[in-house]
């Protein structure tokens, strides 16, 4: 059995005022929380009444148990969710929604004299989506219509499907953009008459990507000049060569603003004819791009650049791991190294003799990019630049869409190198950008608020994350102290936690018309430029690049010819829709990451649903009122051991502020980082969950 002890929020607010608030509902499995300007409150059990999560309400604020303030919701201003997935079931005469998100708590019925059910050949079991047609009231369910049926409860894709329809993202793309981006052709010739354009064909050009993607963005170039620095080139898609302004296609794409990779499959900004072959960086292809040659000193230091459209062919595409393989120095035969190493070692000799037919030692070449990018490194740190932790867990599949293997992708040399490499590129283009203040799509990322960051250091300290001296860089902003906070915890049991409330504390990064630098970054100008096959803020800097750099070099009335391709009728047609793209474009993202997130963990509880019974070793890695999460050795999956699961029949009891649960007969604890034995117990892929049981406590790790 379990229970939780009442006490305050892991972030509890200095407000004293007991008045009436607006604020966003938040509602996570572990409880429901108000998001105001006086700071979050968390509401009541009864307080969340007919609100949904993102709903805009009015609430009212009490006095709870401990003095904490609780917060009621009075009046539901703004509804946020109108179309859900559920199951659907039958009740006398209605029909019946059941949500499958289970943030919205309330079930939807489907009124007798509405056939939507029949007209889509809906029976009980079956998943749908539907769209509210009123929203529950403390008087009243919600009714809705169904607009889809998603499929049976058998479906292979089930999952993936309620994640798209529960993120409104549809498959496939408008016939009329798809014409249009067949009928676009590459004509290398009438490129190169463009006096901007530059033919720089034989220069050896490589891609390293993971080795499953499918639309390649960027290719790299890497010199050693005289004076022992590099000559680093960026070569990026030239997308504005096809996507003229206000086509059908990048009307599309303004729609889209991003492409969403889930588990499995991708849903593209830009149709396939242009993102996976005309505009991608095929190697062995001519391709036009868009280029930034840089300049540095053998310190890492920038001393010039040059942006300019090309022609460029890539010579070698290489994935991650068989670059991590040449940068590693494997070697020896592939029969004493494990079969992925031995794998990606003999692609790596394979891209070995495409290099070498250039004339290029690939592994040197690579050694060259590493030495810099470590450079580049120590810059980006040295001026304050935050580096968050981060593992990304990603599902195999096999021919039949089904989960075979759960890989963790985390950052090494090569991803690295790729990194700083468009890192370094997007601050050039914003800075060259910014200092002729020209208005774009800039990356922006402003300073976190000193509330929030104060709440962070509190947090960490009390639980022993953080030194008081780093508690104190944490509340007075300095990014510093940040960094060494995620750097110090990196291999204990408190970097999940050092990392989630940290950037809890952040605020987002967003795109704006102006540039108002990078915080994370510590970066005083910023944008993306590197990725305008999946990103439109990507697309809108390459065309107001290409357009200025038209009126430096060719004069006004040059560019006038060119703008109606690239900004519309004049800047000044950009500059009226830059606010409400930006706008867009942040929300999309946002979408998209989440669906992508989504995605990925009905695929990971899909993994584990045929494995029920099989005991694994992990570490807590969170704690919260549904018990203990546990991020298993192995996979770096996460499942979640519930409060009647810990084991026996003794009550547990939740300290929140110190992130531990204590059985009370036994006096056993859990606390961050302490290792585990569980056992898979359940698995529900549909909801994207995996439950564990308790098996046997080991130590703590911190």
């Amino acid at each position: 059995m379990g229970r939780k002890r009442k006490g305050a929020s892991r972030r509890p607010t200095r407000s004293r005022h007991t008045g009436r608030l607006t604020g966003t509902v938040r509602i996570t499995d572990a409880g429901a929380y108000v998001e105001t300007a006086e700071g979050m409150f968390r509401l009541t059990q009864r307080g969340v009444r007919e609100a949904m999560n993102g709903d805009t309400v009015t609430v009212s604020l009490h006095r709870g148990p401990g003095g904490q303030m609780r917060a009621v919701v009075e009046s539901t201003e703004v509804r946020v969710t109108d179309v859900l997935v559920g199951t659907y079931d039958i009740a006398g005469p209605l029909g019946v929604i059941r949500p499958l998100d289970t943030r919205i708590r309330q079930d939807f019925f489907v009124l007798p004299r509405d056939r939507s059910a029949a007209d889509h050949g809906v029976e009980p079991g079956d998943v749908v989506s539907a769209r509210i047609v009123s929203y529950p009231t403390r008087y009243e369910s919600g009714v809705v219509t169904i607009e889809r049926r998603i499929g049976g409860a058998d479906a292979p894709d089930l999952g993936i499907q309620c994640v798209m329809a529960r993120y409104d993202l549809a498959d496939g793309y408008p016939q009329a953009a798809v014409d249009e981006a067949r009928a676009r052709t590459l004509d290398v010739d009438a490129a190169l008459a463009d006096p901007l354009r530059r033919d720089i064909r034989d220069r050896f050009l490589l891609t390293i990507d993971p080795i499953d993607a499918r639309d390649f963005d960027d290719a790299i170039s890497v010199e050693r000049t005289a004076q022992g620095g590099w000559k680093l080139g960026v070569h990026i898609a030239d997308v504005s060569a096809y996507v003229p302004w206000e086509s059908h296609v990048d009307l599309e794409a303004r729609r889209r603003a991003t492409s969403v990779y889930l588990a499995d499959r991708v849903l593209p900004m830009l149709p396939e004819e242009l993102s996976c072959d005309l505009c991608s960086l095929v190697p062995g292809e001519e391709r036009l791009a868009f280029t930034v040659d840089i300049e540095l000193d053998r310190r890492g230091r920038v001393r010039g650049f040059t942006p300019y459209p090309s022609v460029i062919r890539s010579r070698v595409r290489m994935d991650y791991e068989a670059a991590d393989a040449l940068l590693d120095g494997a070697d020896g035969t592939t029969d004493v190294l494990s079969p992925d190493r031995a794998a990606a070692l003999e692609r790596a000799r394979g891209m070995c003799a495409d290099a070498a037919r250039c004339g290029v030692d690939l592994a040197a070449f690579l050694r060259d990019a590493d030495e810099l990018a470590g450079r580049r490194r120590e810059i980006r740190h040295a001026r304050g630049a935050i580096d968050f932790e981060t593992v990304e867990i990603h599902a195999l599949l096999d021919e039949d869409g089904m989960p075979c293997r759960i890989v963790k992708r985390e950052r090494t040399r090569a991803t690295s190198l790729v990194e700083e490499a468009m890192l370094l590129a997007n601050e050039c283009v914003a800075g060259w950008l910014s200092d002729r203040g020209l208005e774009a799509a800039y990356r922006v990322h402003e300073a976190p608020s000193a509330d929030e960051l104060s709440d962070a250091a509190k947090t960490l300290a009390g639980i022993g994350a953080i030194d008081r001296e780093t508690a104190a860089g944490i509340r007075a902003g300095d990014p510093a102290a940040i960094e060494r906070a995620v750097a110090s915890s990196r291999e204990t049991g408190f970097a999940p936690l050092v990392n989630a409330v940290l950037l809890r504390a952040m605020q987002r990064a967003v795109y704006r018309p102006h540039n108002l630098g990078h915080y994370a970054l510590g970066a005083p100008a910023y944008c993306h430029f590197t990725s305008p096959i999946r990103r439109y803020p990507d697309l809108l800097v390459h065309r107001v690049l290409k357009w200025q750099l038209a009126r430096d070099r060719l004069g006004a009335a040059a560019s006038r010819d060119r703008a109606s391709e690239l900004v519309g009728n004049g800047d000044q047609a950009l500059v009226r829709v830059l606010p409400q793209l930006c706008r867009q474009s942040s929300a999309a993202e946002r979408t998209a990451d989440a669906a992508a997130h989504a995605s990925q963990k009905v695929k990971v509880a899909q993994y584990y649903a045929s494995r029920i019974g099989e005991r694994l070793s992990g570490s807590v890695s969170w704690i919260d009122a549904m018990g203990a999460f546990v991020r298993l050795d192995d996979t770096g999956a996460e499942g979640l051991i519930r409060l009647s699961a810990l084991g026996g029949d003794e009550w547990w009891d939740l300290d929140e502020e110190r992130f531990q649960l204590t059985g009370t007969s036994s006096g056993r604890a859990l606390t961050l980082g302490t290792r585990v034995i569980v056992e898979v117990v359940g698995a529900n892929p549909i909801r994207g969950h995996v439950d564990f049981e308790l098996i046997h406590v080991r130590r703590a790790l911190h």
